[in-house]
């Protein structure tokens, strides 16, 4: 056996000498002439490698890799089905590559938490932690026997829970800091809910809230002065610059016929808004629909289906928690195992990695369309269930995301117009990541109105759907719906905004202002989507594909405030 180094030769030996496990190889160290060494070699029956000066008899030696991964041993882990191999999250996948959350810090905005549950305590850290309602650095939970505040308790475990200590199961990120801040457990304030969003911005990576107004298909409300302030701050200084990564559950008000577009808090582009699916891959009766929805995990249903595992009041545990509350800090345990494996990311590259890393797998809904850049989106889905396996993967490779570019279109009454994305001007955008449509609008009965926003690239957004229990006649002031539906398209094009009235033939409105925003970067997002997808051109294109200085085939012109579809008014 020859190598090209002519200090090395095997002899084949097999040898067990006390513990030690020998192999049949052996290390020589040769410096004498070839005709010398060749004499002896051949004698010997061994293969010439030069003059001995060193050898050694090689053994066998232990050796792991640094990302091996026991499965934990927790009492109630084998009832955390979502966690599980057998289920789409790839949770575990996740974890087998090394990722357990350390070094990430997650708050909880809440009614509270219990910081010496056995389960919560290794992770606790009071830097994430704040008594907001009582103005003190303790957010331990206030036990009443009316009124139990659980909540917080339970959203922390399903993040942070510690592994493989014998208590109740393990959170999704189960080696990062987990903190809490009692906000929701008193009159809640403006100056409470801005408070709360930048506390201790620098420590804190991820903050996850599963609130907002109430769910109850009638209200139209989002954060105020201060809190709007607050997110600002949080995604321009947080994290050293890099942006507060903000997790917020999309809402409940599936059985009120509710619309996530109608709750400020969770259209802002500034969060991240998750939905629900159940552990088969059905809508939650609780699931409202919106086009602000980014990404799904998994969470309860009705009765037959099982719901997450986590901590519960008085150190116990439950398997009871669902809806949306328990599917927003899945998520950011999720986002914290991405925030492990690159800490560099900013709150725009987490949202570019989810929608990649979300899959629509078999998830069941009458509404999956496929976008101008051919990835399947729903309103109740958003791109899919949130694949952790996935998206670490790509976050440990990721090339942060070039500056924001805004493009701001002012309309009155024009319901189809040409978007040249600011073209030429330090603002123009090639790839899309949110929209924001801000209306002004009067209207007789505002739940009988529908708006659909539609793309150059004929993606749908349904801004607004019909919420049969809201009576109110004062319509929108100012009101802005998200999309995150055109995620990576260009804009450039024609545009068409649909109002209908889906109610009485009485009903009557008038358009006042409307304002549309466009959110992206300069960057082809599409050209590193990592994924394989089909990339749909302009009707009328440059030889590259692009529609920069083209214009599209003119799509429909359509107004409609008359419940006969047919029926619309000029567009003027």
């Amino acid at each position: 056996m020859r190598f090209i180094s002519c200090f090395l030769c095997m002899l084949y030996v097999s040898t067990m000498y006390a513990e030690v496990i020998y192999t049949n190889i052996w290390a020589l160290h040769l410096n004498c002439t070839p005709e010398q060494i060749n004499k002896i070699a051949k004698k010997h029956g061994f293969h010439n490698l030069g003059k001995v000066l060193w050898f050694a008899q090689q053994s066998g030696r232990s050796r792991k890799r640094r990302h091996s991964f026991t499965v934990p041993t927790d009492p109630f882990f084998n009832q955390q089905w979502y966690l599980s191999e057998a289920f789409d999250q790839n949770v575990v996948a996740a974890w087998a590559r090394g990722y357990t959350g350390k070094g990430v810090v997650v708050s909880i905005l809440d009614d509270g938490l219990d910081t010496s549950h056995p389960d919560i305590a290794e992770n606790y850290d009071p830097q994430a932690s704040y008594d907001m309602n009582d103005n003190d650095p303790n957010p331990d939970t206030q036990y009443t026997l009316t009124r139990p505040k659980r909540h917080g308790t339970r959203c922390a475990g399903v993040v942070a829970a510690v592994a493989n200590n014998g208590v109740c199961g393990v959170g999704v990120a189960y080696q990062a800091k987990i903190g809490g801040v009692r906000m929701l457990d008193g009159q809640v304030t403006d100056l409470i809910e801005a408070m709360s969003l930048n506390l201790n911005q620098q420590h804190i990576d991820i903050y996850s809230s599963s609130w907002g107004p109430e769910d109850l298909g009638t209200n139209l409300e989002g954060p105020n002065t201060l809190a709007q302030e607050a997110f600002i701050r949080g995604i321009t200084n947080g994290r050293g610059g890099l942006g507060s990564i903000y997790v917020w559950a999309s809402g409940n008000g599936g059985a009120s016929f509710d619309n996530c577009n109608c709750d400020g808090y969770t259209n802002s582009i500034y969060t991240l808004s998750v939905g629900s699916t159940t552990e088969r891959g059905t809508l939650p009766f609780y699931s409202e629909p919106c086009s602000a929805i980014l990404t799904t995990t998994y969470s309860g249903g009705s009765f037959h289906h099982r719901s997450i595992v986590t901590t519960d009041l008085h150190q116990s545990c439950t398997s009871d928690h669902t809806g949306t509350s328990a599917s927003a800090p899945l998520a950011a345990g999720i986002i914290a195992l991405a925030l492990e494996a690159n800490p560099t990311l900013n709150w725009r590259d987490v949202q570019h990695l989810v929608v990649r890393a979300s899959r629509p797998v078999d998830l069941r809904t009458h509404d999956w369309r496929t976008n101008g850049v051919g990835r399947r989106v729903s309103h109740y889905y958003g791109y899919g269930l949130l694949d952790a396996g996935r998206l670490v993967e790509l976050a440990s490779k990721w090339k942060a995301v070039k500056p924001k570019r805004k493009c701001t279109i002012d309309l009155i009454t024009r319901a189809m117009w040409n978007v040249t994305a600011c073209h030429g001007t330090r603002n123009w955008i090639r790839s899309l990541e949110h929209i924001q449509a801000r209306l002004t609008l009067t209207y007789s009965r505002r739940g009988d109105l529908s708006i659909t926003l539609i793309s150059p690239k004929k993606t749908i957004s349904n801004l607004l759907t019909t919420r049969p229990y809201d009576k109110m006649s004062t319509g929108f002031s100012d009101w802005t719906f998200m999309s995150t539906h055109c995620w990576d398209e260009d804009p450039c094009g024609y545009w068409v905004l649909r109002i209908e009235n889906n109610g009485d033939s009485t009903n009557r409105g008038v358009l006042l202002k409307f304002h549309l925003e466009l959110h992206g970067t300069d960057e082809r997002m599409a050209g590193r989507r990592m994924e394989r997808a089909v990339i749909q051109q302009c009707a009328v294109g440059n030889s590259d594909g692009s529609c920069e200085g083209r214009q599209q085939h003119q799509p429909y012109p359509e107004f409609i405030l008359n419940k006969n579809r047919n029926s619309t008014c000029d567009n003027k």
